[in-house]
């Protein structure tokens, strides 16, 4: 593929037309009941600046910054109660339970550097972040929900109260 003139930095991918170089149709040339040519999508190499994509870039100039996350998980907050793409809904939740995560193991981190643990505590709680904030923008960029767990333990009363439905029915 040839990039030239003016097709060059965009950052959809998509190249501007050209003026005056438009090979048009008619409806009689495409043969009657054709359907239009389909408009050009964005290619591979496009970055989409959708709202979870937002969202994890704050989270990862926080680093630096500091105050984005905040600003992060507000937003994340405010858009999950508006009309959005099905796929959005996992990413507003990730990147809310990602900005839990960071601030409670951070929390805690400090609380332990006392202890000298904190400060590789502190580090992988930087990691995890990092790492959960790369996943999502990849995930965004493919418009793909994000897998979520619904409970990181197993629920327990459910178990037992299974056990004890067979127990019971096998007495009878």
């Amino acid at each position: 593929m040839s990039i030239e003139g003016e097709e060059r930095g965009r950052l959809d991918g998509v190249p501007e037309p050209k003026a005056g170089k438009q090979p048009t149709q008619s409806a009689s040339e495409r043969g009657a009941g054709s359907t239009p040519p389909p408009q050009s999508q964005p290619t591979g190499n496009s970055f989409d600046f959708n709202n979870p994509t937002i969202i994890s870039l704050l989270y990862l100039s926080s680093a630096i910054l500091g105050i984005t996350a905040i600003i992060g998980v507000v937003l994340a907050y405010v858009w999950r109660g508006e009309d959005h793409p099905e796929w959005q809904s996992s990413h507003y939740q990730y990147l809310i339970n990602t900005f839990w995560i960071g601030l409670i193991g951070g929390v805690i981190s400090v609380v332990l550097m006392l202890l000298l643990v904190g400060f590789l505590l502190i580090v992988a709680v930087a990691v995890l972040v990092i790492v959960r904030c790369i996943l999502s923008l990849i995930n965004a960029q493919k418009q793909q929900p994000m897998p979520i767990r619904e409970r990181c333990w197993p629920d327990r009363a459910r178990q037992s109260e299974g056990k004890l439905y067979l127990q019971l029915k096998l007495r009878r």
